[in-house]
């Protein structure tokens, strides 16, 4: 990558900390949040982790000579040696790690700057700023009246003091800014901790438990005051809570005793200090407790590693507060150029962490990318470094088959923060980069290319291993996301056009205003395509060759969606319109001929490009105002539709219009716009016509279903009574009940129904003669679509469409197809609630309450018969010509399931002799005649005789012998259950009840042998079924 000039505009003067708080905003953190610990916490914790894990590198406490100093003259007789980095003889005896090298490989390979070309550019003088205890060393910890760490440091000779280059230790608390005080009492818990180790500095990193050494070692006498130590603490048992508590690396069984002591011990610490002497009972439980939980091994076996502080987040959160140490604190635009040294150092803290090398890639390239955001964006040298770690580093261990599934989480958690935070500027470009810094396109693009290309080729395809092929997603080519930035950068400065322009939406409402608004429009936005193509295609050429092309065409679309929006307010061709479509025809050929130039040498000379450019053409402006209007009139249809669902009460027109009021409305305006879309003098086409067509055809099937709306037949048909047997009377109370009828019992009938019987009346409830009139208004839609549909037709067409609807047209038999199949089936199913509705409901008290209620022969279906008459007349007064069949042969229906209702489930009032079987046979015949007389011209006999077969089937039953349907109901019952013949012992099952009654159904010869009144009967099914008797 071409490196630009740095930091042009950066001033010299240094980044302050809340000046990069303030930054850091936009950048979202993307390794998620610690409850309860802040920043400086982990920069603390960090710091102690690092110093212990490197407490055996010279520099650190590795032995008693390892903070011992030399003076300036002695590193001058070696520097001429060509020893490597780090090497024994960088330094003198035992003495302390310095940093001698001249050039850095990791800046060298990331194309950083060395800062000095001075071996040595960090100097410290002797006996200032040492580690541990040189006497020159600031004494007061930092907020508490102490000197900075960094004072003792300097880069240019100081005046009267031997110089040497300062150790990497020096240098780290310099960067971590941890005070001399704090370093001091860290290095004392390290020596008191491997005190009577047998290998003092053998022991490793990862078998101590920080936090808990530094609790029992460390005592509140050597802090300045108890707030201090307090604050100490809780930091520590914070720190403690989050590595085993909140974020264990091993899960966690949270009814562990460990746990809940723990759990305590934090919780107490919050209002005081706990107690940490020898021989205190919390620092002991709190020992136990700690060791427990941070010596477990996943599967139970012994582990010689501790953890403590290797689950996710809190070692991420530490190690990036580790790595952040590389910039300058003085200047942390810049990294330093010892960062060799410390990232070799910081990799001791990896057992400790949990860390490996790919997890090590991606937080450094993250503090790049980050430092990079926080420092306004000054040093471009931080963002080429970023997009190096990413394209070699974080590329490369991202294709390796062996990852964990955290470390690709974290990835893409941590790529999709640096592609948001890069895109949400590359998708506003015209608005991040003026014509001064628009060259810093080129730093960021790439970039968020390879963030994408990681995101996309890497990550998603692993996780989609074992996945289905089509479940696998890829991520946009490098081509694919540059043409989402210009289309998403021209639409939004597009947007900011429009918002700061005097043509805001709110002024398309004014005609007049709209017009001048899009003139000036069109105006603003060819200014905008000229900028595109000087300034920023150019430079989005390298990564899409067709940029301006994109643009061109990107803001088109917008221009047309705002013409769109201005011509849907206008209803006819004016002055105003023709010049606003002159002035959008002359915007298009300045993207056309731009899109022309730029696409001129692409493989497909720009074909596919311009597809995407839809003209602004008057023909579609046309086609769209009269699909507008089309509109309207459908939205008229449907206001009128919504109205009935409101309103509409199914009472008819008037005396010669037997029909809804609103059926009249809305076949009302379907006409009228018919009528008036073939007065419109433009030429109309089939899909217009169609879309006229379709749209009232969907109106018409939604009333009709308004007009079905009327529930089901099933809800009038009575619930089956239990199936009990006859109680056998004496003969002496058989022939009392036929000498007195009168005083039958009121347990056997409905006293009022018997006198509704005796006393005929018209029955036909208001509701059913509702029903009546919904039948009359689907005739009434049926017959006008076909008027309609004729108009259509015939109309003349100056273009004939050979489009989607057309050819939909050609292969149906009607533009209205929907409804009219529609209004079929409803016929249908409004006819037959009717009936259900005038036979179980009005007529109920005459039929089914009382027809052959306790006694057949007192019980006749004549009275029932004068009602129906009367019904049947009402009806076909109401009804027009062309619904009367349907509805009579429905009625027709209901009254035959009425009449096998009563013979088989008409409950205990119901008694049946075989002697019955000639009245209920005369009855059926009357009921027939009655129909086929009312019904004349309506119902041929033919058709009555067929309806009638199954109920004079099971008349025929009521007239065999009790033996006879015993025996025809033992066969039957065993060939329909499949098991031939009952054997001894054996019980026949019960039949189900099907609802489809006929002589050879089982369960209709079971209902009549319920109903026989003798004592064969009742004595089989009381054997066969233990059948109750009736009370």
């Amino acid at each position: 990558m071409a490196q630009q000039s740095r930091r042009e505009s950066f001033s010299g003067a240094l980044t302050t900390s809340s000046s990069i708080d303030a930054e850091d905003n936009d950048l979202s953190w993307p390794f998620g949040d610690l409850e309860g610990l802040d920043k400086d916490d982990v920069r603390e914790t960090a710091y102690e982790v690092f110093f212990t894990a490197c407490r055996s590198s010279p520099g650190f406490g590795g032995g008693r000579n390892a903070i011992n100093f030399y003076s300036n003259h002695h590193h001058q007789q070696h520097d001429g040696d060509g020893a490597g980095i780090g090497s024994p003889s960088s330094r003198m005896g035992s003495g302390p790690v310095v940093v001698m090298s001249p050039t850095s490989r990791i800046k060298r390979a990331l194309g950083m700057k060395m800062l000095k070309k001075s071996p040595t550019r960090r100097m410290s003088a002797v006996g200032g700023g040492g580690g541990g205890s040189a006497p020159g060393s600031p004494t007061g910890p930092l907020n508490h009246g102490g000197t900075s760490p960094a004072m003792g440091f300097a880069t240019v000779p100081i005046s009267g003091r031997p110089r040497r280059p300062l150790t990497s230790a020096e240098i780290m608390r310099a960067q971590m800014r941890v005070t001399e005080h704090s370093d001091n009492r860290l290095r004392k818990t390290i020596m008191r901790t491997l005190v009577g180790q047998v290998r003092t500095m053998g022991r490793r990193a990862e078998t101590i438990i920080l936090p808990l050494e530094l609790l029992r070692h460390l005592k509140p006498s050597e802090f300045n005051d108890s707030q201090e130590y307090h604050l100490w603490q809780r930091r520590q048992l914070k720190i403690l809570e989050a590595g085993l508590l909140l974020h264990p690396s091993i899960p966690l069984d949270k009814s562990s005793p460990y746990v809940m002591r723990l759990r305590e011990i934090i919780r107490a610490s919050e209002t005081k200090p706990i107690d940490t002497g020898k021989n205190s009972d919390t620092m002991r439980t709190l020992c136990n407790s700690v060791v427990s939980l941070s010596w477990r091994s996943p599967n139970g076996t012994p582990t010689d590693v501790c953890h403590w502080a290797d689950g996710f987040p809190l070692n991420i959160h530490i190690y990036v507060s580790l790595l952040q140490s590389i910039f300058d604190f003085r200047d942390e635009t810049l990294v330093l150029d010892e960062v060799d040294e410390l990232v070799e150092l910081m990799k001791k803290t990896w057992s400790t962490l949990g860390i490996n090398r790919p997890v090590h890639n991606m937080c450094f390239a993250w503090v790049l990318f980050q430092q990079y955001v926080r420092t306004s964006q000054v040093e471009p040298d931080l963002l080429y470094a970023t997009h190096a770690m990413l394209s070699t580093e974080v590329a490369n261990d991202a294709k390796k088959p062996d990852r964990e599934a955290m470390y690709v989480k974290l990835l893409s958690s941590m790529l999709a923060s640096m592609q948001g935070w890069a895109e949400r500027r590359l998708l506003h470009y015209h608005d991040y980069f003026q014509r001064g810094n628009f060259v810093l396109i080129e730093n960021l693009l790439p970039l968020a290319l390879s963030a994408s290309k990681i995101l996309g080729e890497d990550v998603t395809i692993a996780e989609g291993i074992g996945k289905e092929k089509g479940d696998t997603q890829i991520v946009d080519s490098s081509g694919d996301r540059v043409d989402h930035y210009i289309r998403a950068s021209i639409k939004n400065a597009f947007a900011k056009i429009i918002e700061t322009g005097s043509y805001k939406s709110t002024s398309l409402e004014v005609k007049d205003e709209a017009s001048e608004a899009l003139l000036q429009l069109a105006k603003e936005a060819e200014d905008l395509a000229l900028r595109e193509r000087e300034i920023f295609s150019p430079i989005l050429n390298k990564w899409h060759s067709i940029a301006a092309s994109i643009a061109a065409v990107t803001l088109h679309q917008c221009y047309g969606a705002v013409l769109k929006q201005y011509l849907a307010g206008v209803s006819t061709l004016n002055n105003e319109t023709v010049s606003v479509l002159q002035s959008a025809g002359k915007l298009e050929k300045v993207l056309v001929q731009m899109l022309v130039e730029d696409s001129a040498e692409c493989e497909d000379g720009g074909k596919t490009i311009v597809r995407e450019m839809v003209p602004y053409e008057v023909d579609s402006v046309i086609l769209r105002l009269m699909r507008k209007w089309i509109g309207e009139r459908l939205k008229s249809g449907q206001e009128c539709l919504n109205r009935a669902k409101d309103s509409e009460t199914w009472n008819p027109k008037s005396k010669t219009e037997p029909h809804a009021t609103s059926a009249a409305e809305l076949i009302k305006i379907a006409k009228e716009a018919v009528d008036d879309f073939f007065e419109i003098p433009v030429g109309i086409t089939d899909d217009l016509i169609n879309d006229l067509a379709q749209g009232f055809d969907n109106l018409f099937k939604d009333y009709t279903n308004l007009v079905t709306a009327c529930g089901s037949k099933q809800s009038y048909v009575p619930t089956l009574p239990p199936l009990t047997r006859c109680n056998g009377d004496s003969k002496f109370i058989k022939l009392w009940k036929r000498a007195a009828p009168c005083t039958i019992n009121s347990e056997y009938i409905h006293q009022s129904g018997l006198n509704d019987a005796h006393h005929p009346r018209p029955s036909t409830s208001r509701g059913t003669q509702r029903l009546y009139i919904r039948l009359n208004t689907l005739y009434y839609l049926q017959s006008h679509l076909h008027s309609l549909e004729k108009n259509l037709a015939l109309a003349p067409r100056t273009t004939a469409s050979h489009g989607y609807h057309r050819r939909n047209h050609i292969n149906s038999s009607s533009y209205f197809d929907l409804a009219l199949a529609s209004i079929q089936s409803a016929c249908h199913r409004v006819s037959e609630v009717a009936a259900y509705r005038l036979i179980f409901l009005d007529s109920n008290s005459v039929f089914y309450d009382t027809l052959y209620a306790a006694d057949v022969e007192n019980a006749r279906i004549k009275p029932a018969l004068r009602i129906l008459k009367q019904n049947l007349n009402l009806l076909t007064a109401i009804l027009t010509d062309r619904a009367q069949p349907v509805a009579m042969r429905e009625v027709m229906k209901a009254s035959f399931e009425a009449f096998l209702m009563v013979l088989l489930a008409g409950g205990c009032s119901r008694v049946f002799y075989r002697s019955d079987y000639p009245m209920i046979e005369e009855d059926f015949e009357n009921l027939k005649r009655t129909i086929c007389t009312c019904g004349e011209g309506l119902l041929n006999e033919d058709a009555v005789e067929k309806e009638a077969e199954i109920v004079e089937g099971v008349i025929a039953l009521m007239g065999d012998s009790t033996e006879q349907l015993m025996e025809d109901f033992s066969i039957l019952t065993c060939e329909a259950s499949g098991i031939g013949s009952v054997g001894s012992g054996q019980k026949l099952p019960m039949p189900p009840t099907t609802g489809r009654w006929n002589r050879a159904d089982p369960n209709t010869i079971l209902r009549v042998l319920c109903h026989r009144n003798d004592t064969a009967a009742n004595h089989f099914l009381k054997k066969t079924f233990q059948l109750a008797k009736r009370r």
